[in-house]
């Protein structure tokens, strides 16, 4: 039996299955539905939504524009941990749910809905992501993820209902992968990327130029940061949007910051994606630069030490369990020195730093140089080669000593 509901928000995108779950939520639970739009950098993907969203059933459409947040709070912060999910995955799909689903919830209190619908499958890391913030801000909430209760069996079955019922949608039986976007990046998942061996088609990509056609000059790129975030591009002040906006469009052009990878989904099985991630991946390379001339070495240490498991915080979807308010606070503390600037040089995919610079700087010419000094007395090493090496002679005689005993030597 359907349980009672009076009223839902759904976290709506326009695309296929949360166009197709709008109307089968009215037809299912017979109740109004709020559509809730979280602006976390779609662009043209916005367009139009509000006279769709109505036209196929909710009562109102809210759009929330949650791109500063979403860029200050959310991807900056995962600047400042260096975090990257198993080596190589910056996850932006990751750090998007948790603002999404929090401004879900504060509307749905606003409206004194007692339900909250996501689209997400029952296969993947979203519905996590998505529920583990419902509950942490609202207990009681009631959730809703149709993926694990409807009768349709795939994206096939969609397309059909949503052509049967002259739903608007842009997914077709060609070109069936499903992606998402935000001022973080876009991901290409299901569909024709379902096959490991398949190369990506070049047609999918939106963000970056293929290495092949990028600019064929290479360009100096200076990025500032002041306490671990990054504030200006080449001297000039940014907002976070628009400093995010300047370096997906600059590191698109140079074709930066495409990835293709198998991942280990929290629910436990494998998925390949396919990913763009241009602005932060040049702001990766910039930031750990910098890190390397500011930043104590055994504080680095520690603090790359935990960027596992703040990596898999973010994309299991404990944005706000205690352990990782904990790590968050850890990351901020190693960032106070964290000031200055990066130059990188960009070409054809890559990357490159060409010089870092810093007030606060812990590098010393004096103490690095191979030329004469008169810090540093070479001599000093032999004592501390010694110390160190204490417990390695110990443990060799030990074993002559065993092995004399035997009579093997």
């Amino acid at each position: 039996m359907t349980e009672r509901i009076n009223k839902i928000v759904l976290a709506y995108s326009g695309g296929l299955d949360t166009s197709v779950m709008l109307r089968w939520l009215k037809e299912r639970y017979n109740c109004e539905v709020i559509c809730y739009c979280a602006d976390v950098g779609q662009g043209e993907e916005m367009d139009g939504l509000e006279a769709k969203a109505l036209e196929t059933g909710a009562s109102k459409l809210f759009i929330e524009d949650l791109r500063a947040e979403f860029v200050r709070d959310y991807v900056f912060t995962a600047v400042k941990a260096n975090a990257v999910y198993e080596g190589i995955y910056l996850m932006g799909t990751s750090l998007a749910r948790p603002v999404i689903a929090k401004r879900q919830i504060e509307i749905a209190r606003r409206e004194g809905a007692d339900a909250v619908a996501h689209g997400s499958t029952g296969k993947g890391n979203d519905q996590v992501r998505f529920e583990l913030t419902y509950y942490a801000l609202q207990p009681d909430i009631k959730v809703i993820a149709p993926w694990r209760e409807w009768e349709f069996k795939g994206r096939t079955d969609l397309i059909a209902y949503a052509k049967e019922h002259n739903i608007p949608v842009t997914a077709t039986a060609e070109k069936p992968y499903s992606t998402d976007r935000n001022l973080m990046h876009i991901s290409y998942e299901g569909g024709i990327l379902e096959d490991p061996w398949a190369e990506p088609p070049e047609n999918i990509f939106l963000l970056t130029r293929s290495p092949e056609n990028a600019k064929t000059e290479a360009e100096y790129l200076e990025i500032s940061f002041l306490k671990g975030e990054p504030v200006a591009v080449n001297g000039q002040t940014l907002a976070p949007v628009n400093l995010l906006e300047t370096l997906n469009k600059i590191g698109g052009d140079h074709g930066i910051g495409r990835i293709d990878l198998v991942e280990n989904r929290f629910v436990g099985m494998k998925s390949r994606g396919v990913y763009e991630t241009p602005g932060v991946t040049i702001l990766q390379a910039a930031h750990r630069a910098l890190e390397s001339i500011t930043l104590d070495r055994e504080v680095m240490h520690l603090r790359d030490s935990l960027g596992v498991k703040f990596a898999e915080c973010v994309y299991y979807g404990f944005w706000f369990a205690p352990e990782f308010d904990l790590l968050r606070k850890m990351v901020d503390e190693t960032q106070q020195n964290v000031s200055g600037d990066v130059r990188l040089k960009l070409y054809r995919g890559n990357a490159m730093v060409a010089g870092r610079r810093s007030p606060l700087s812990l590098y010393s010419e004096k103490l690095a140089t191979f030329e004469a000094d008169t810090v540093y007395n070479q001599r000093d090493a032999e004592g501390f080669i010694k110390l160190n090496a204490l417990r390695l002679r110990m443990r060799a005689t030990q074993g002559q000593a065993e092995a004399q005993r035997r009579g093997t030597v």
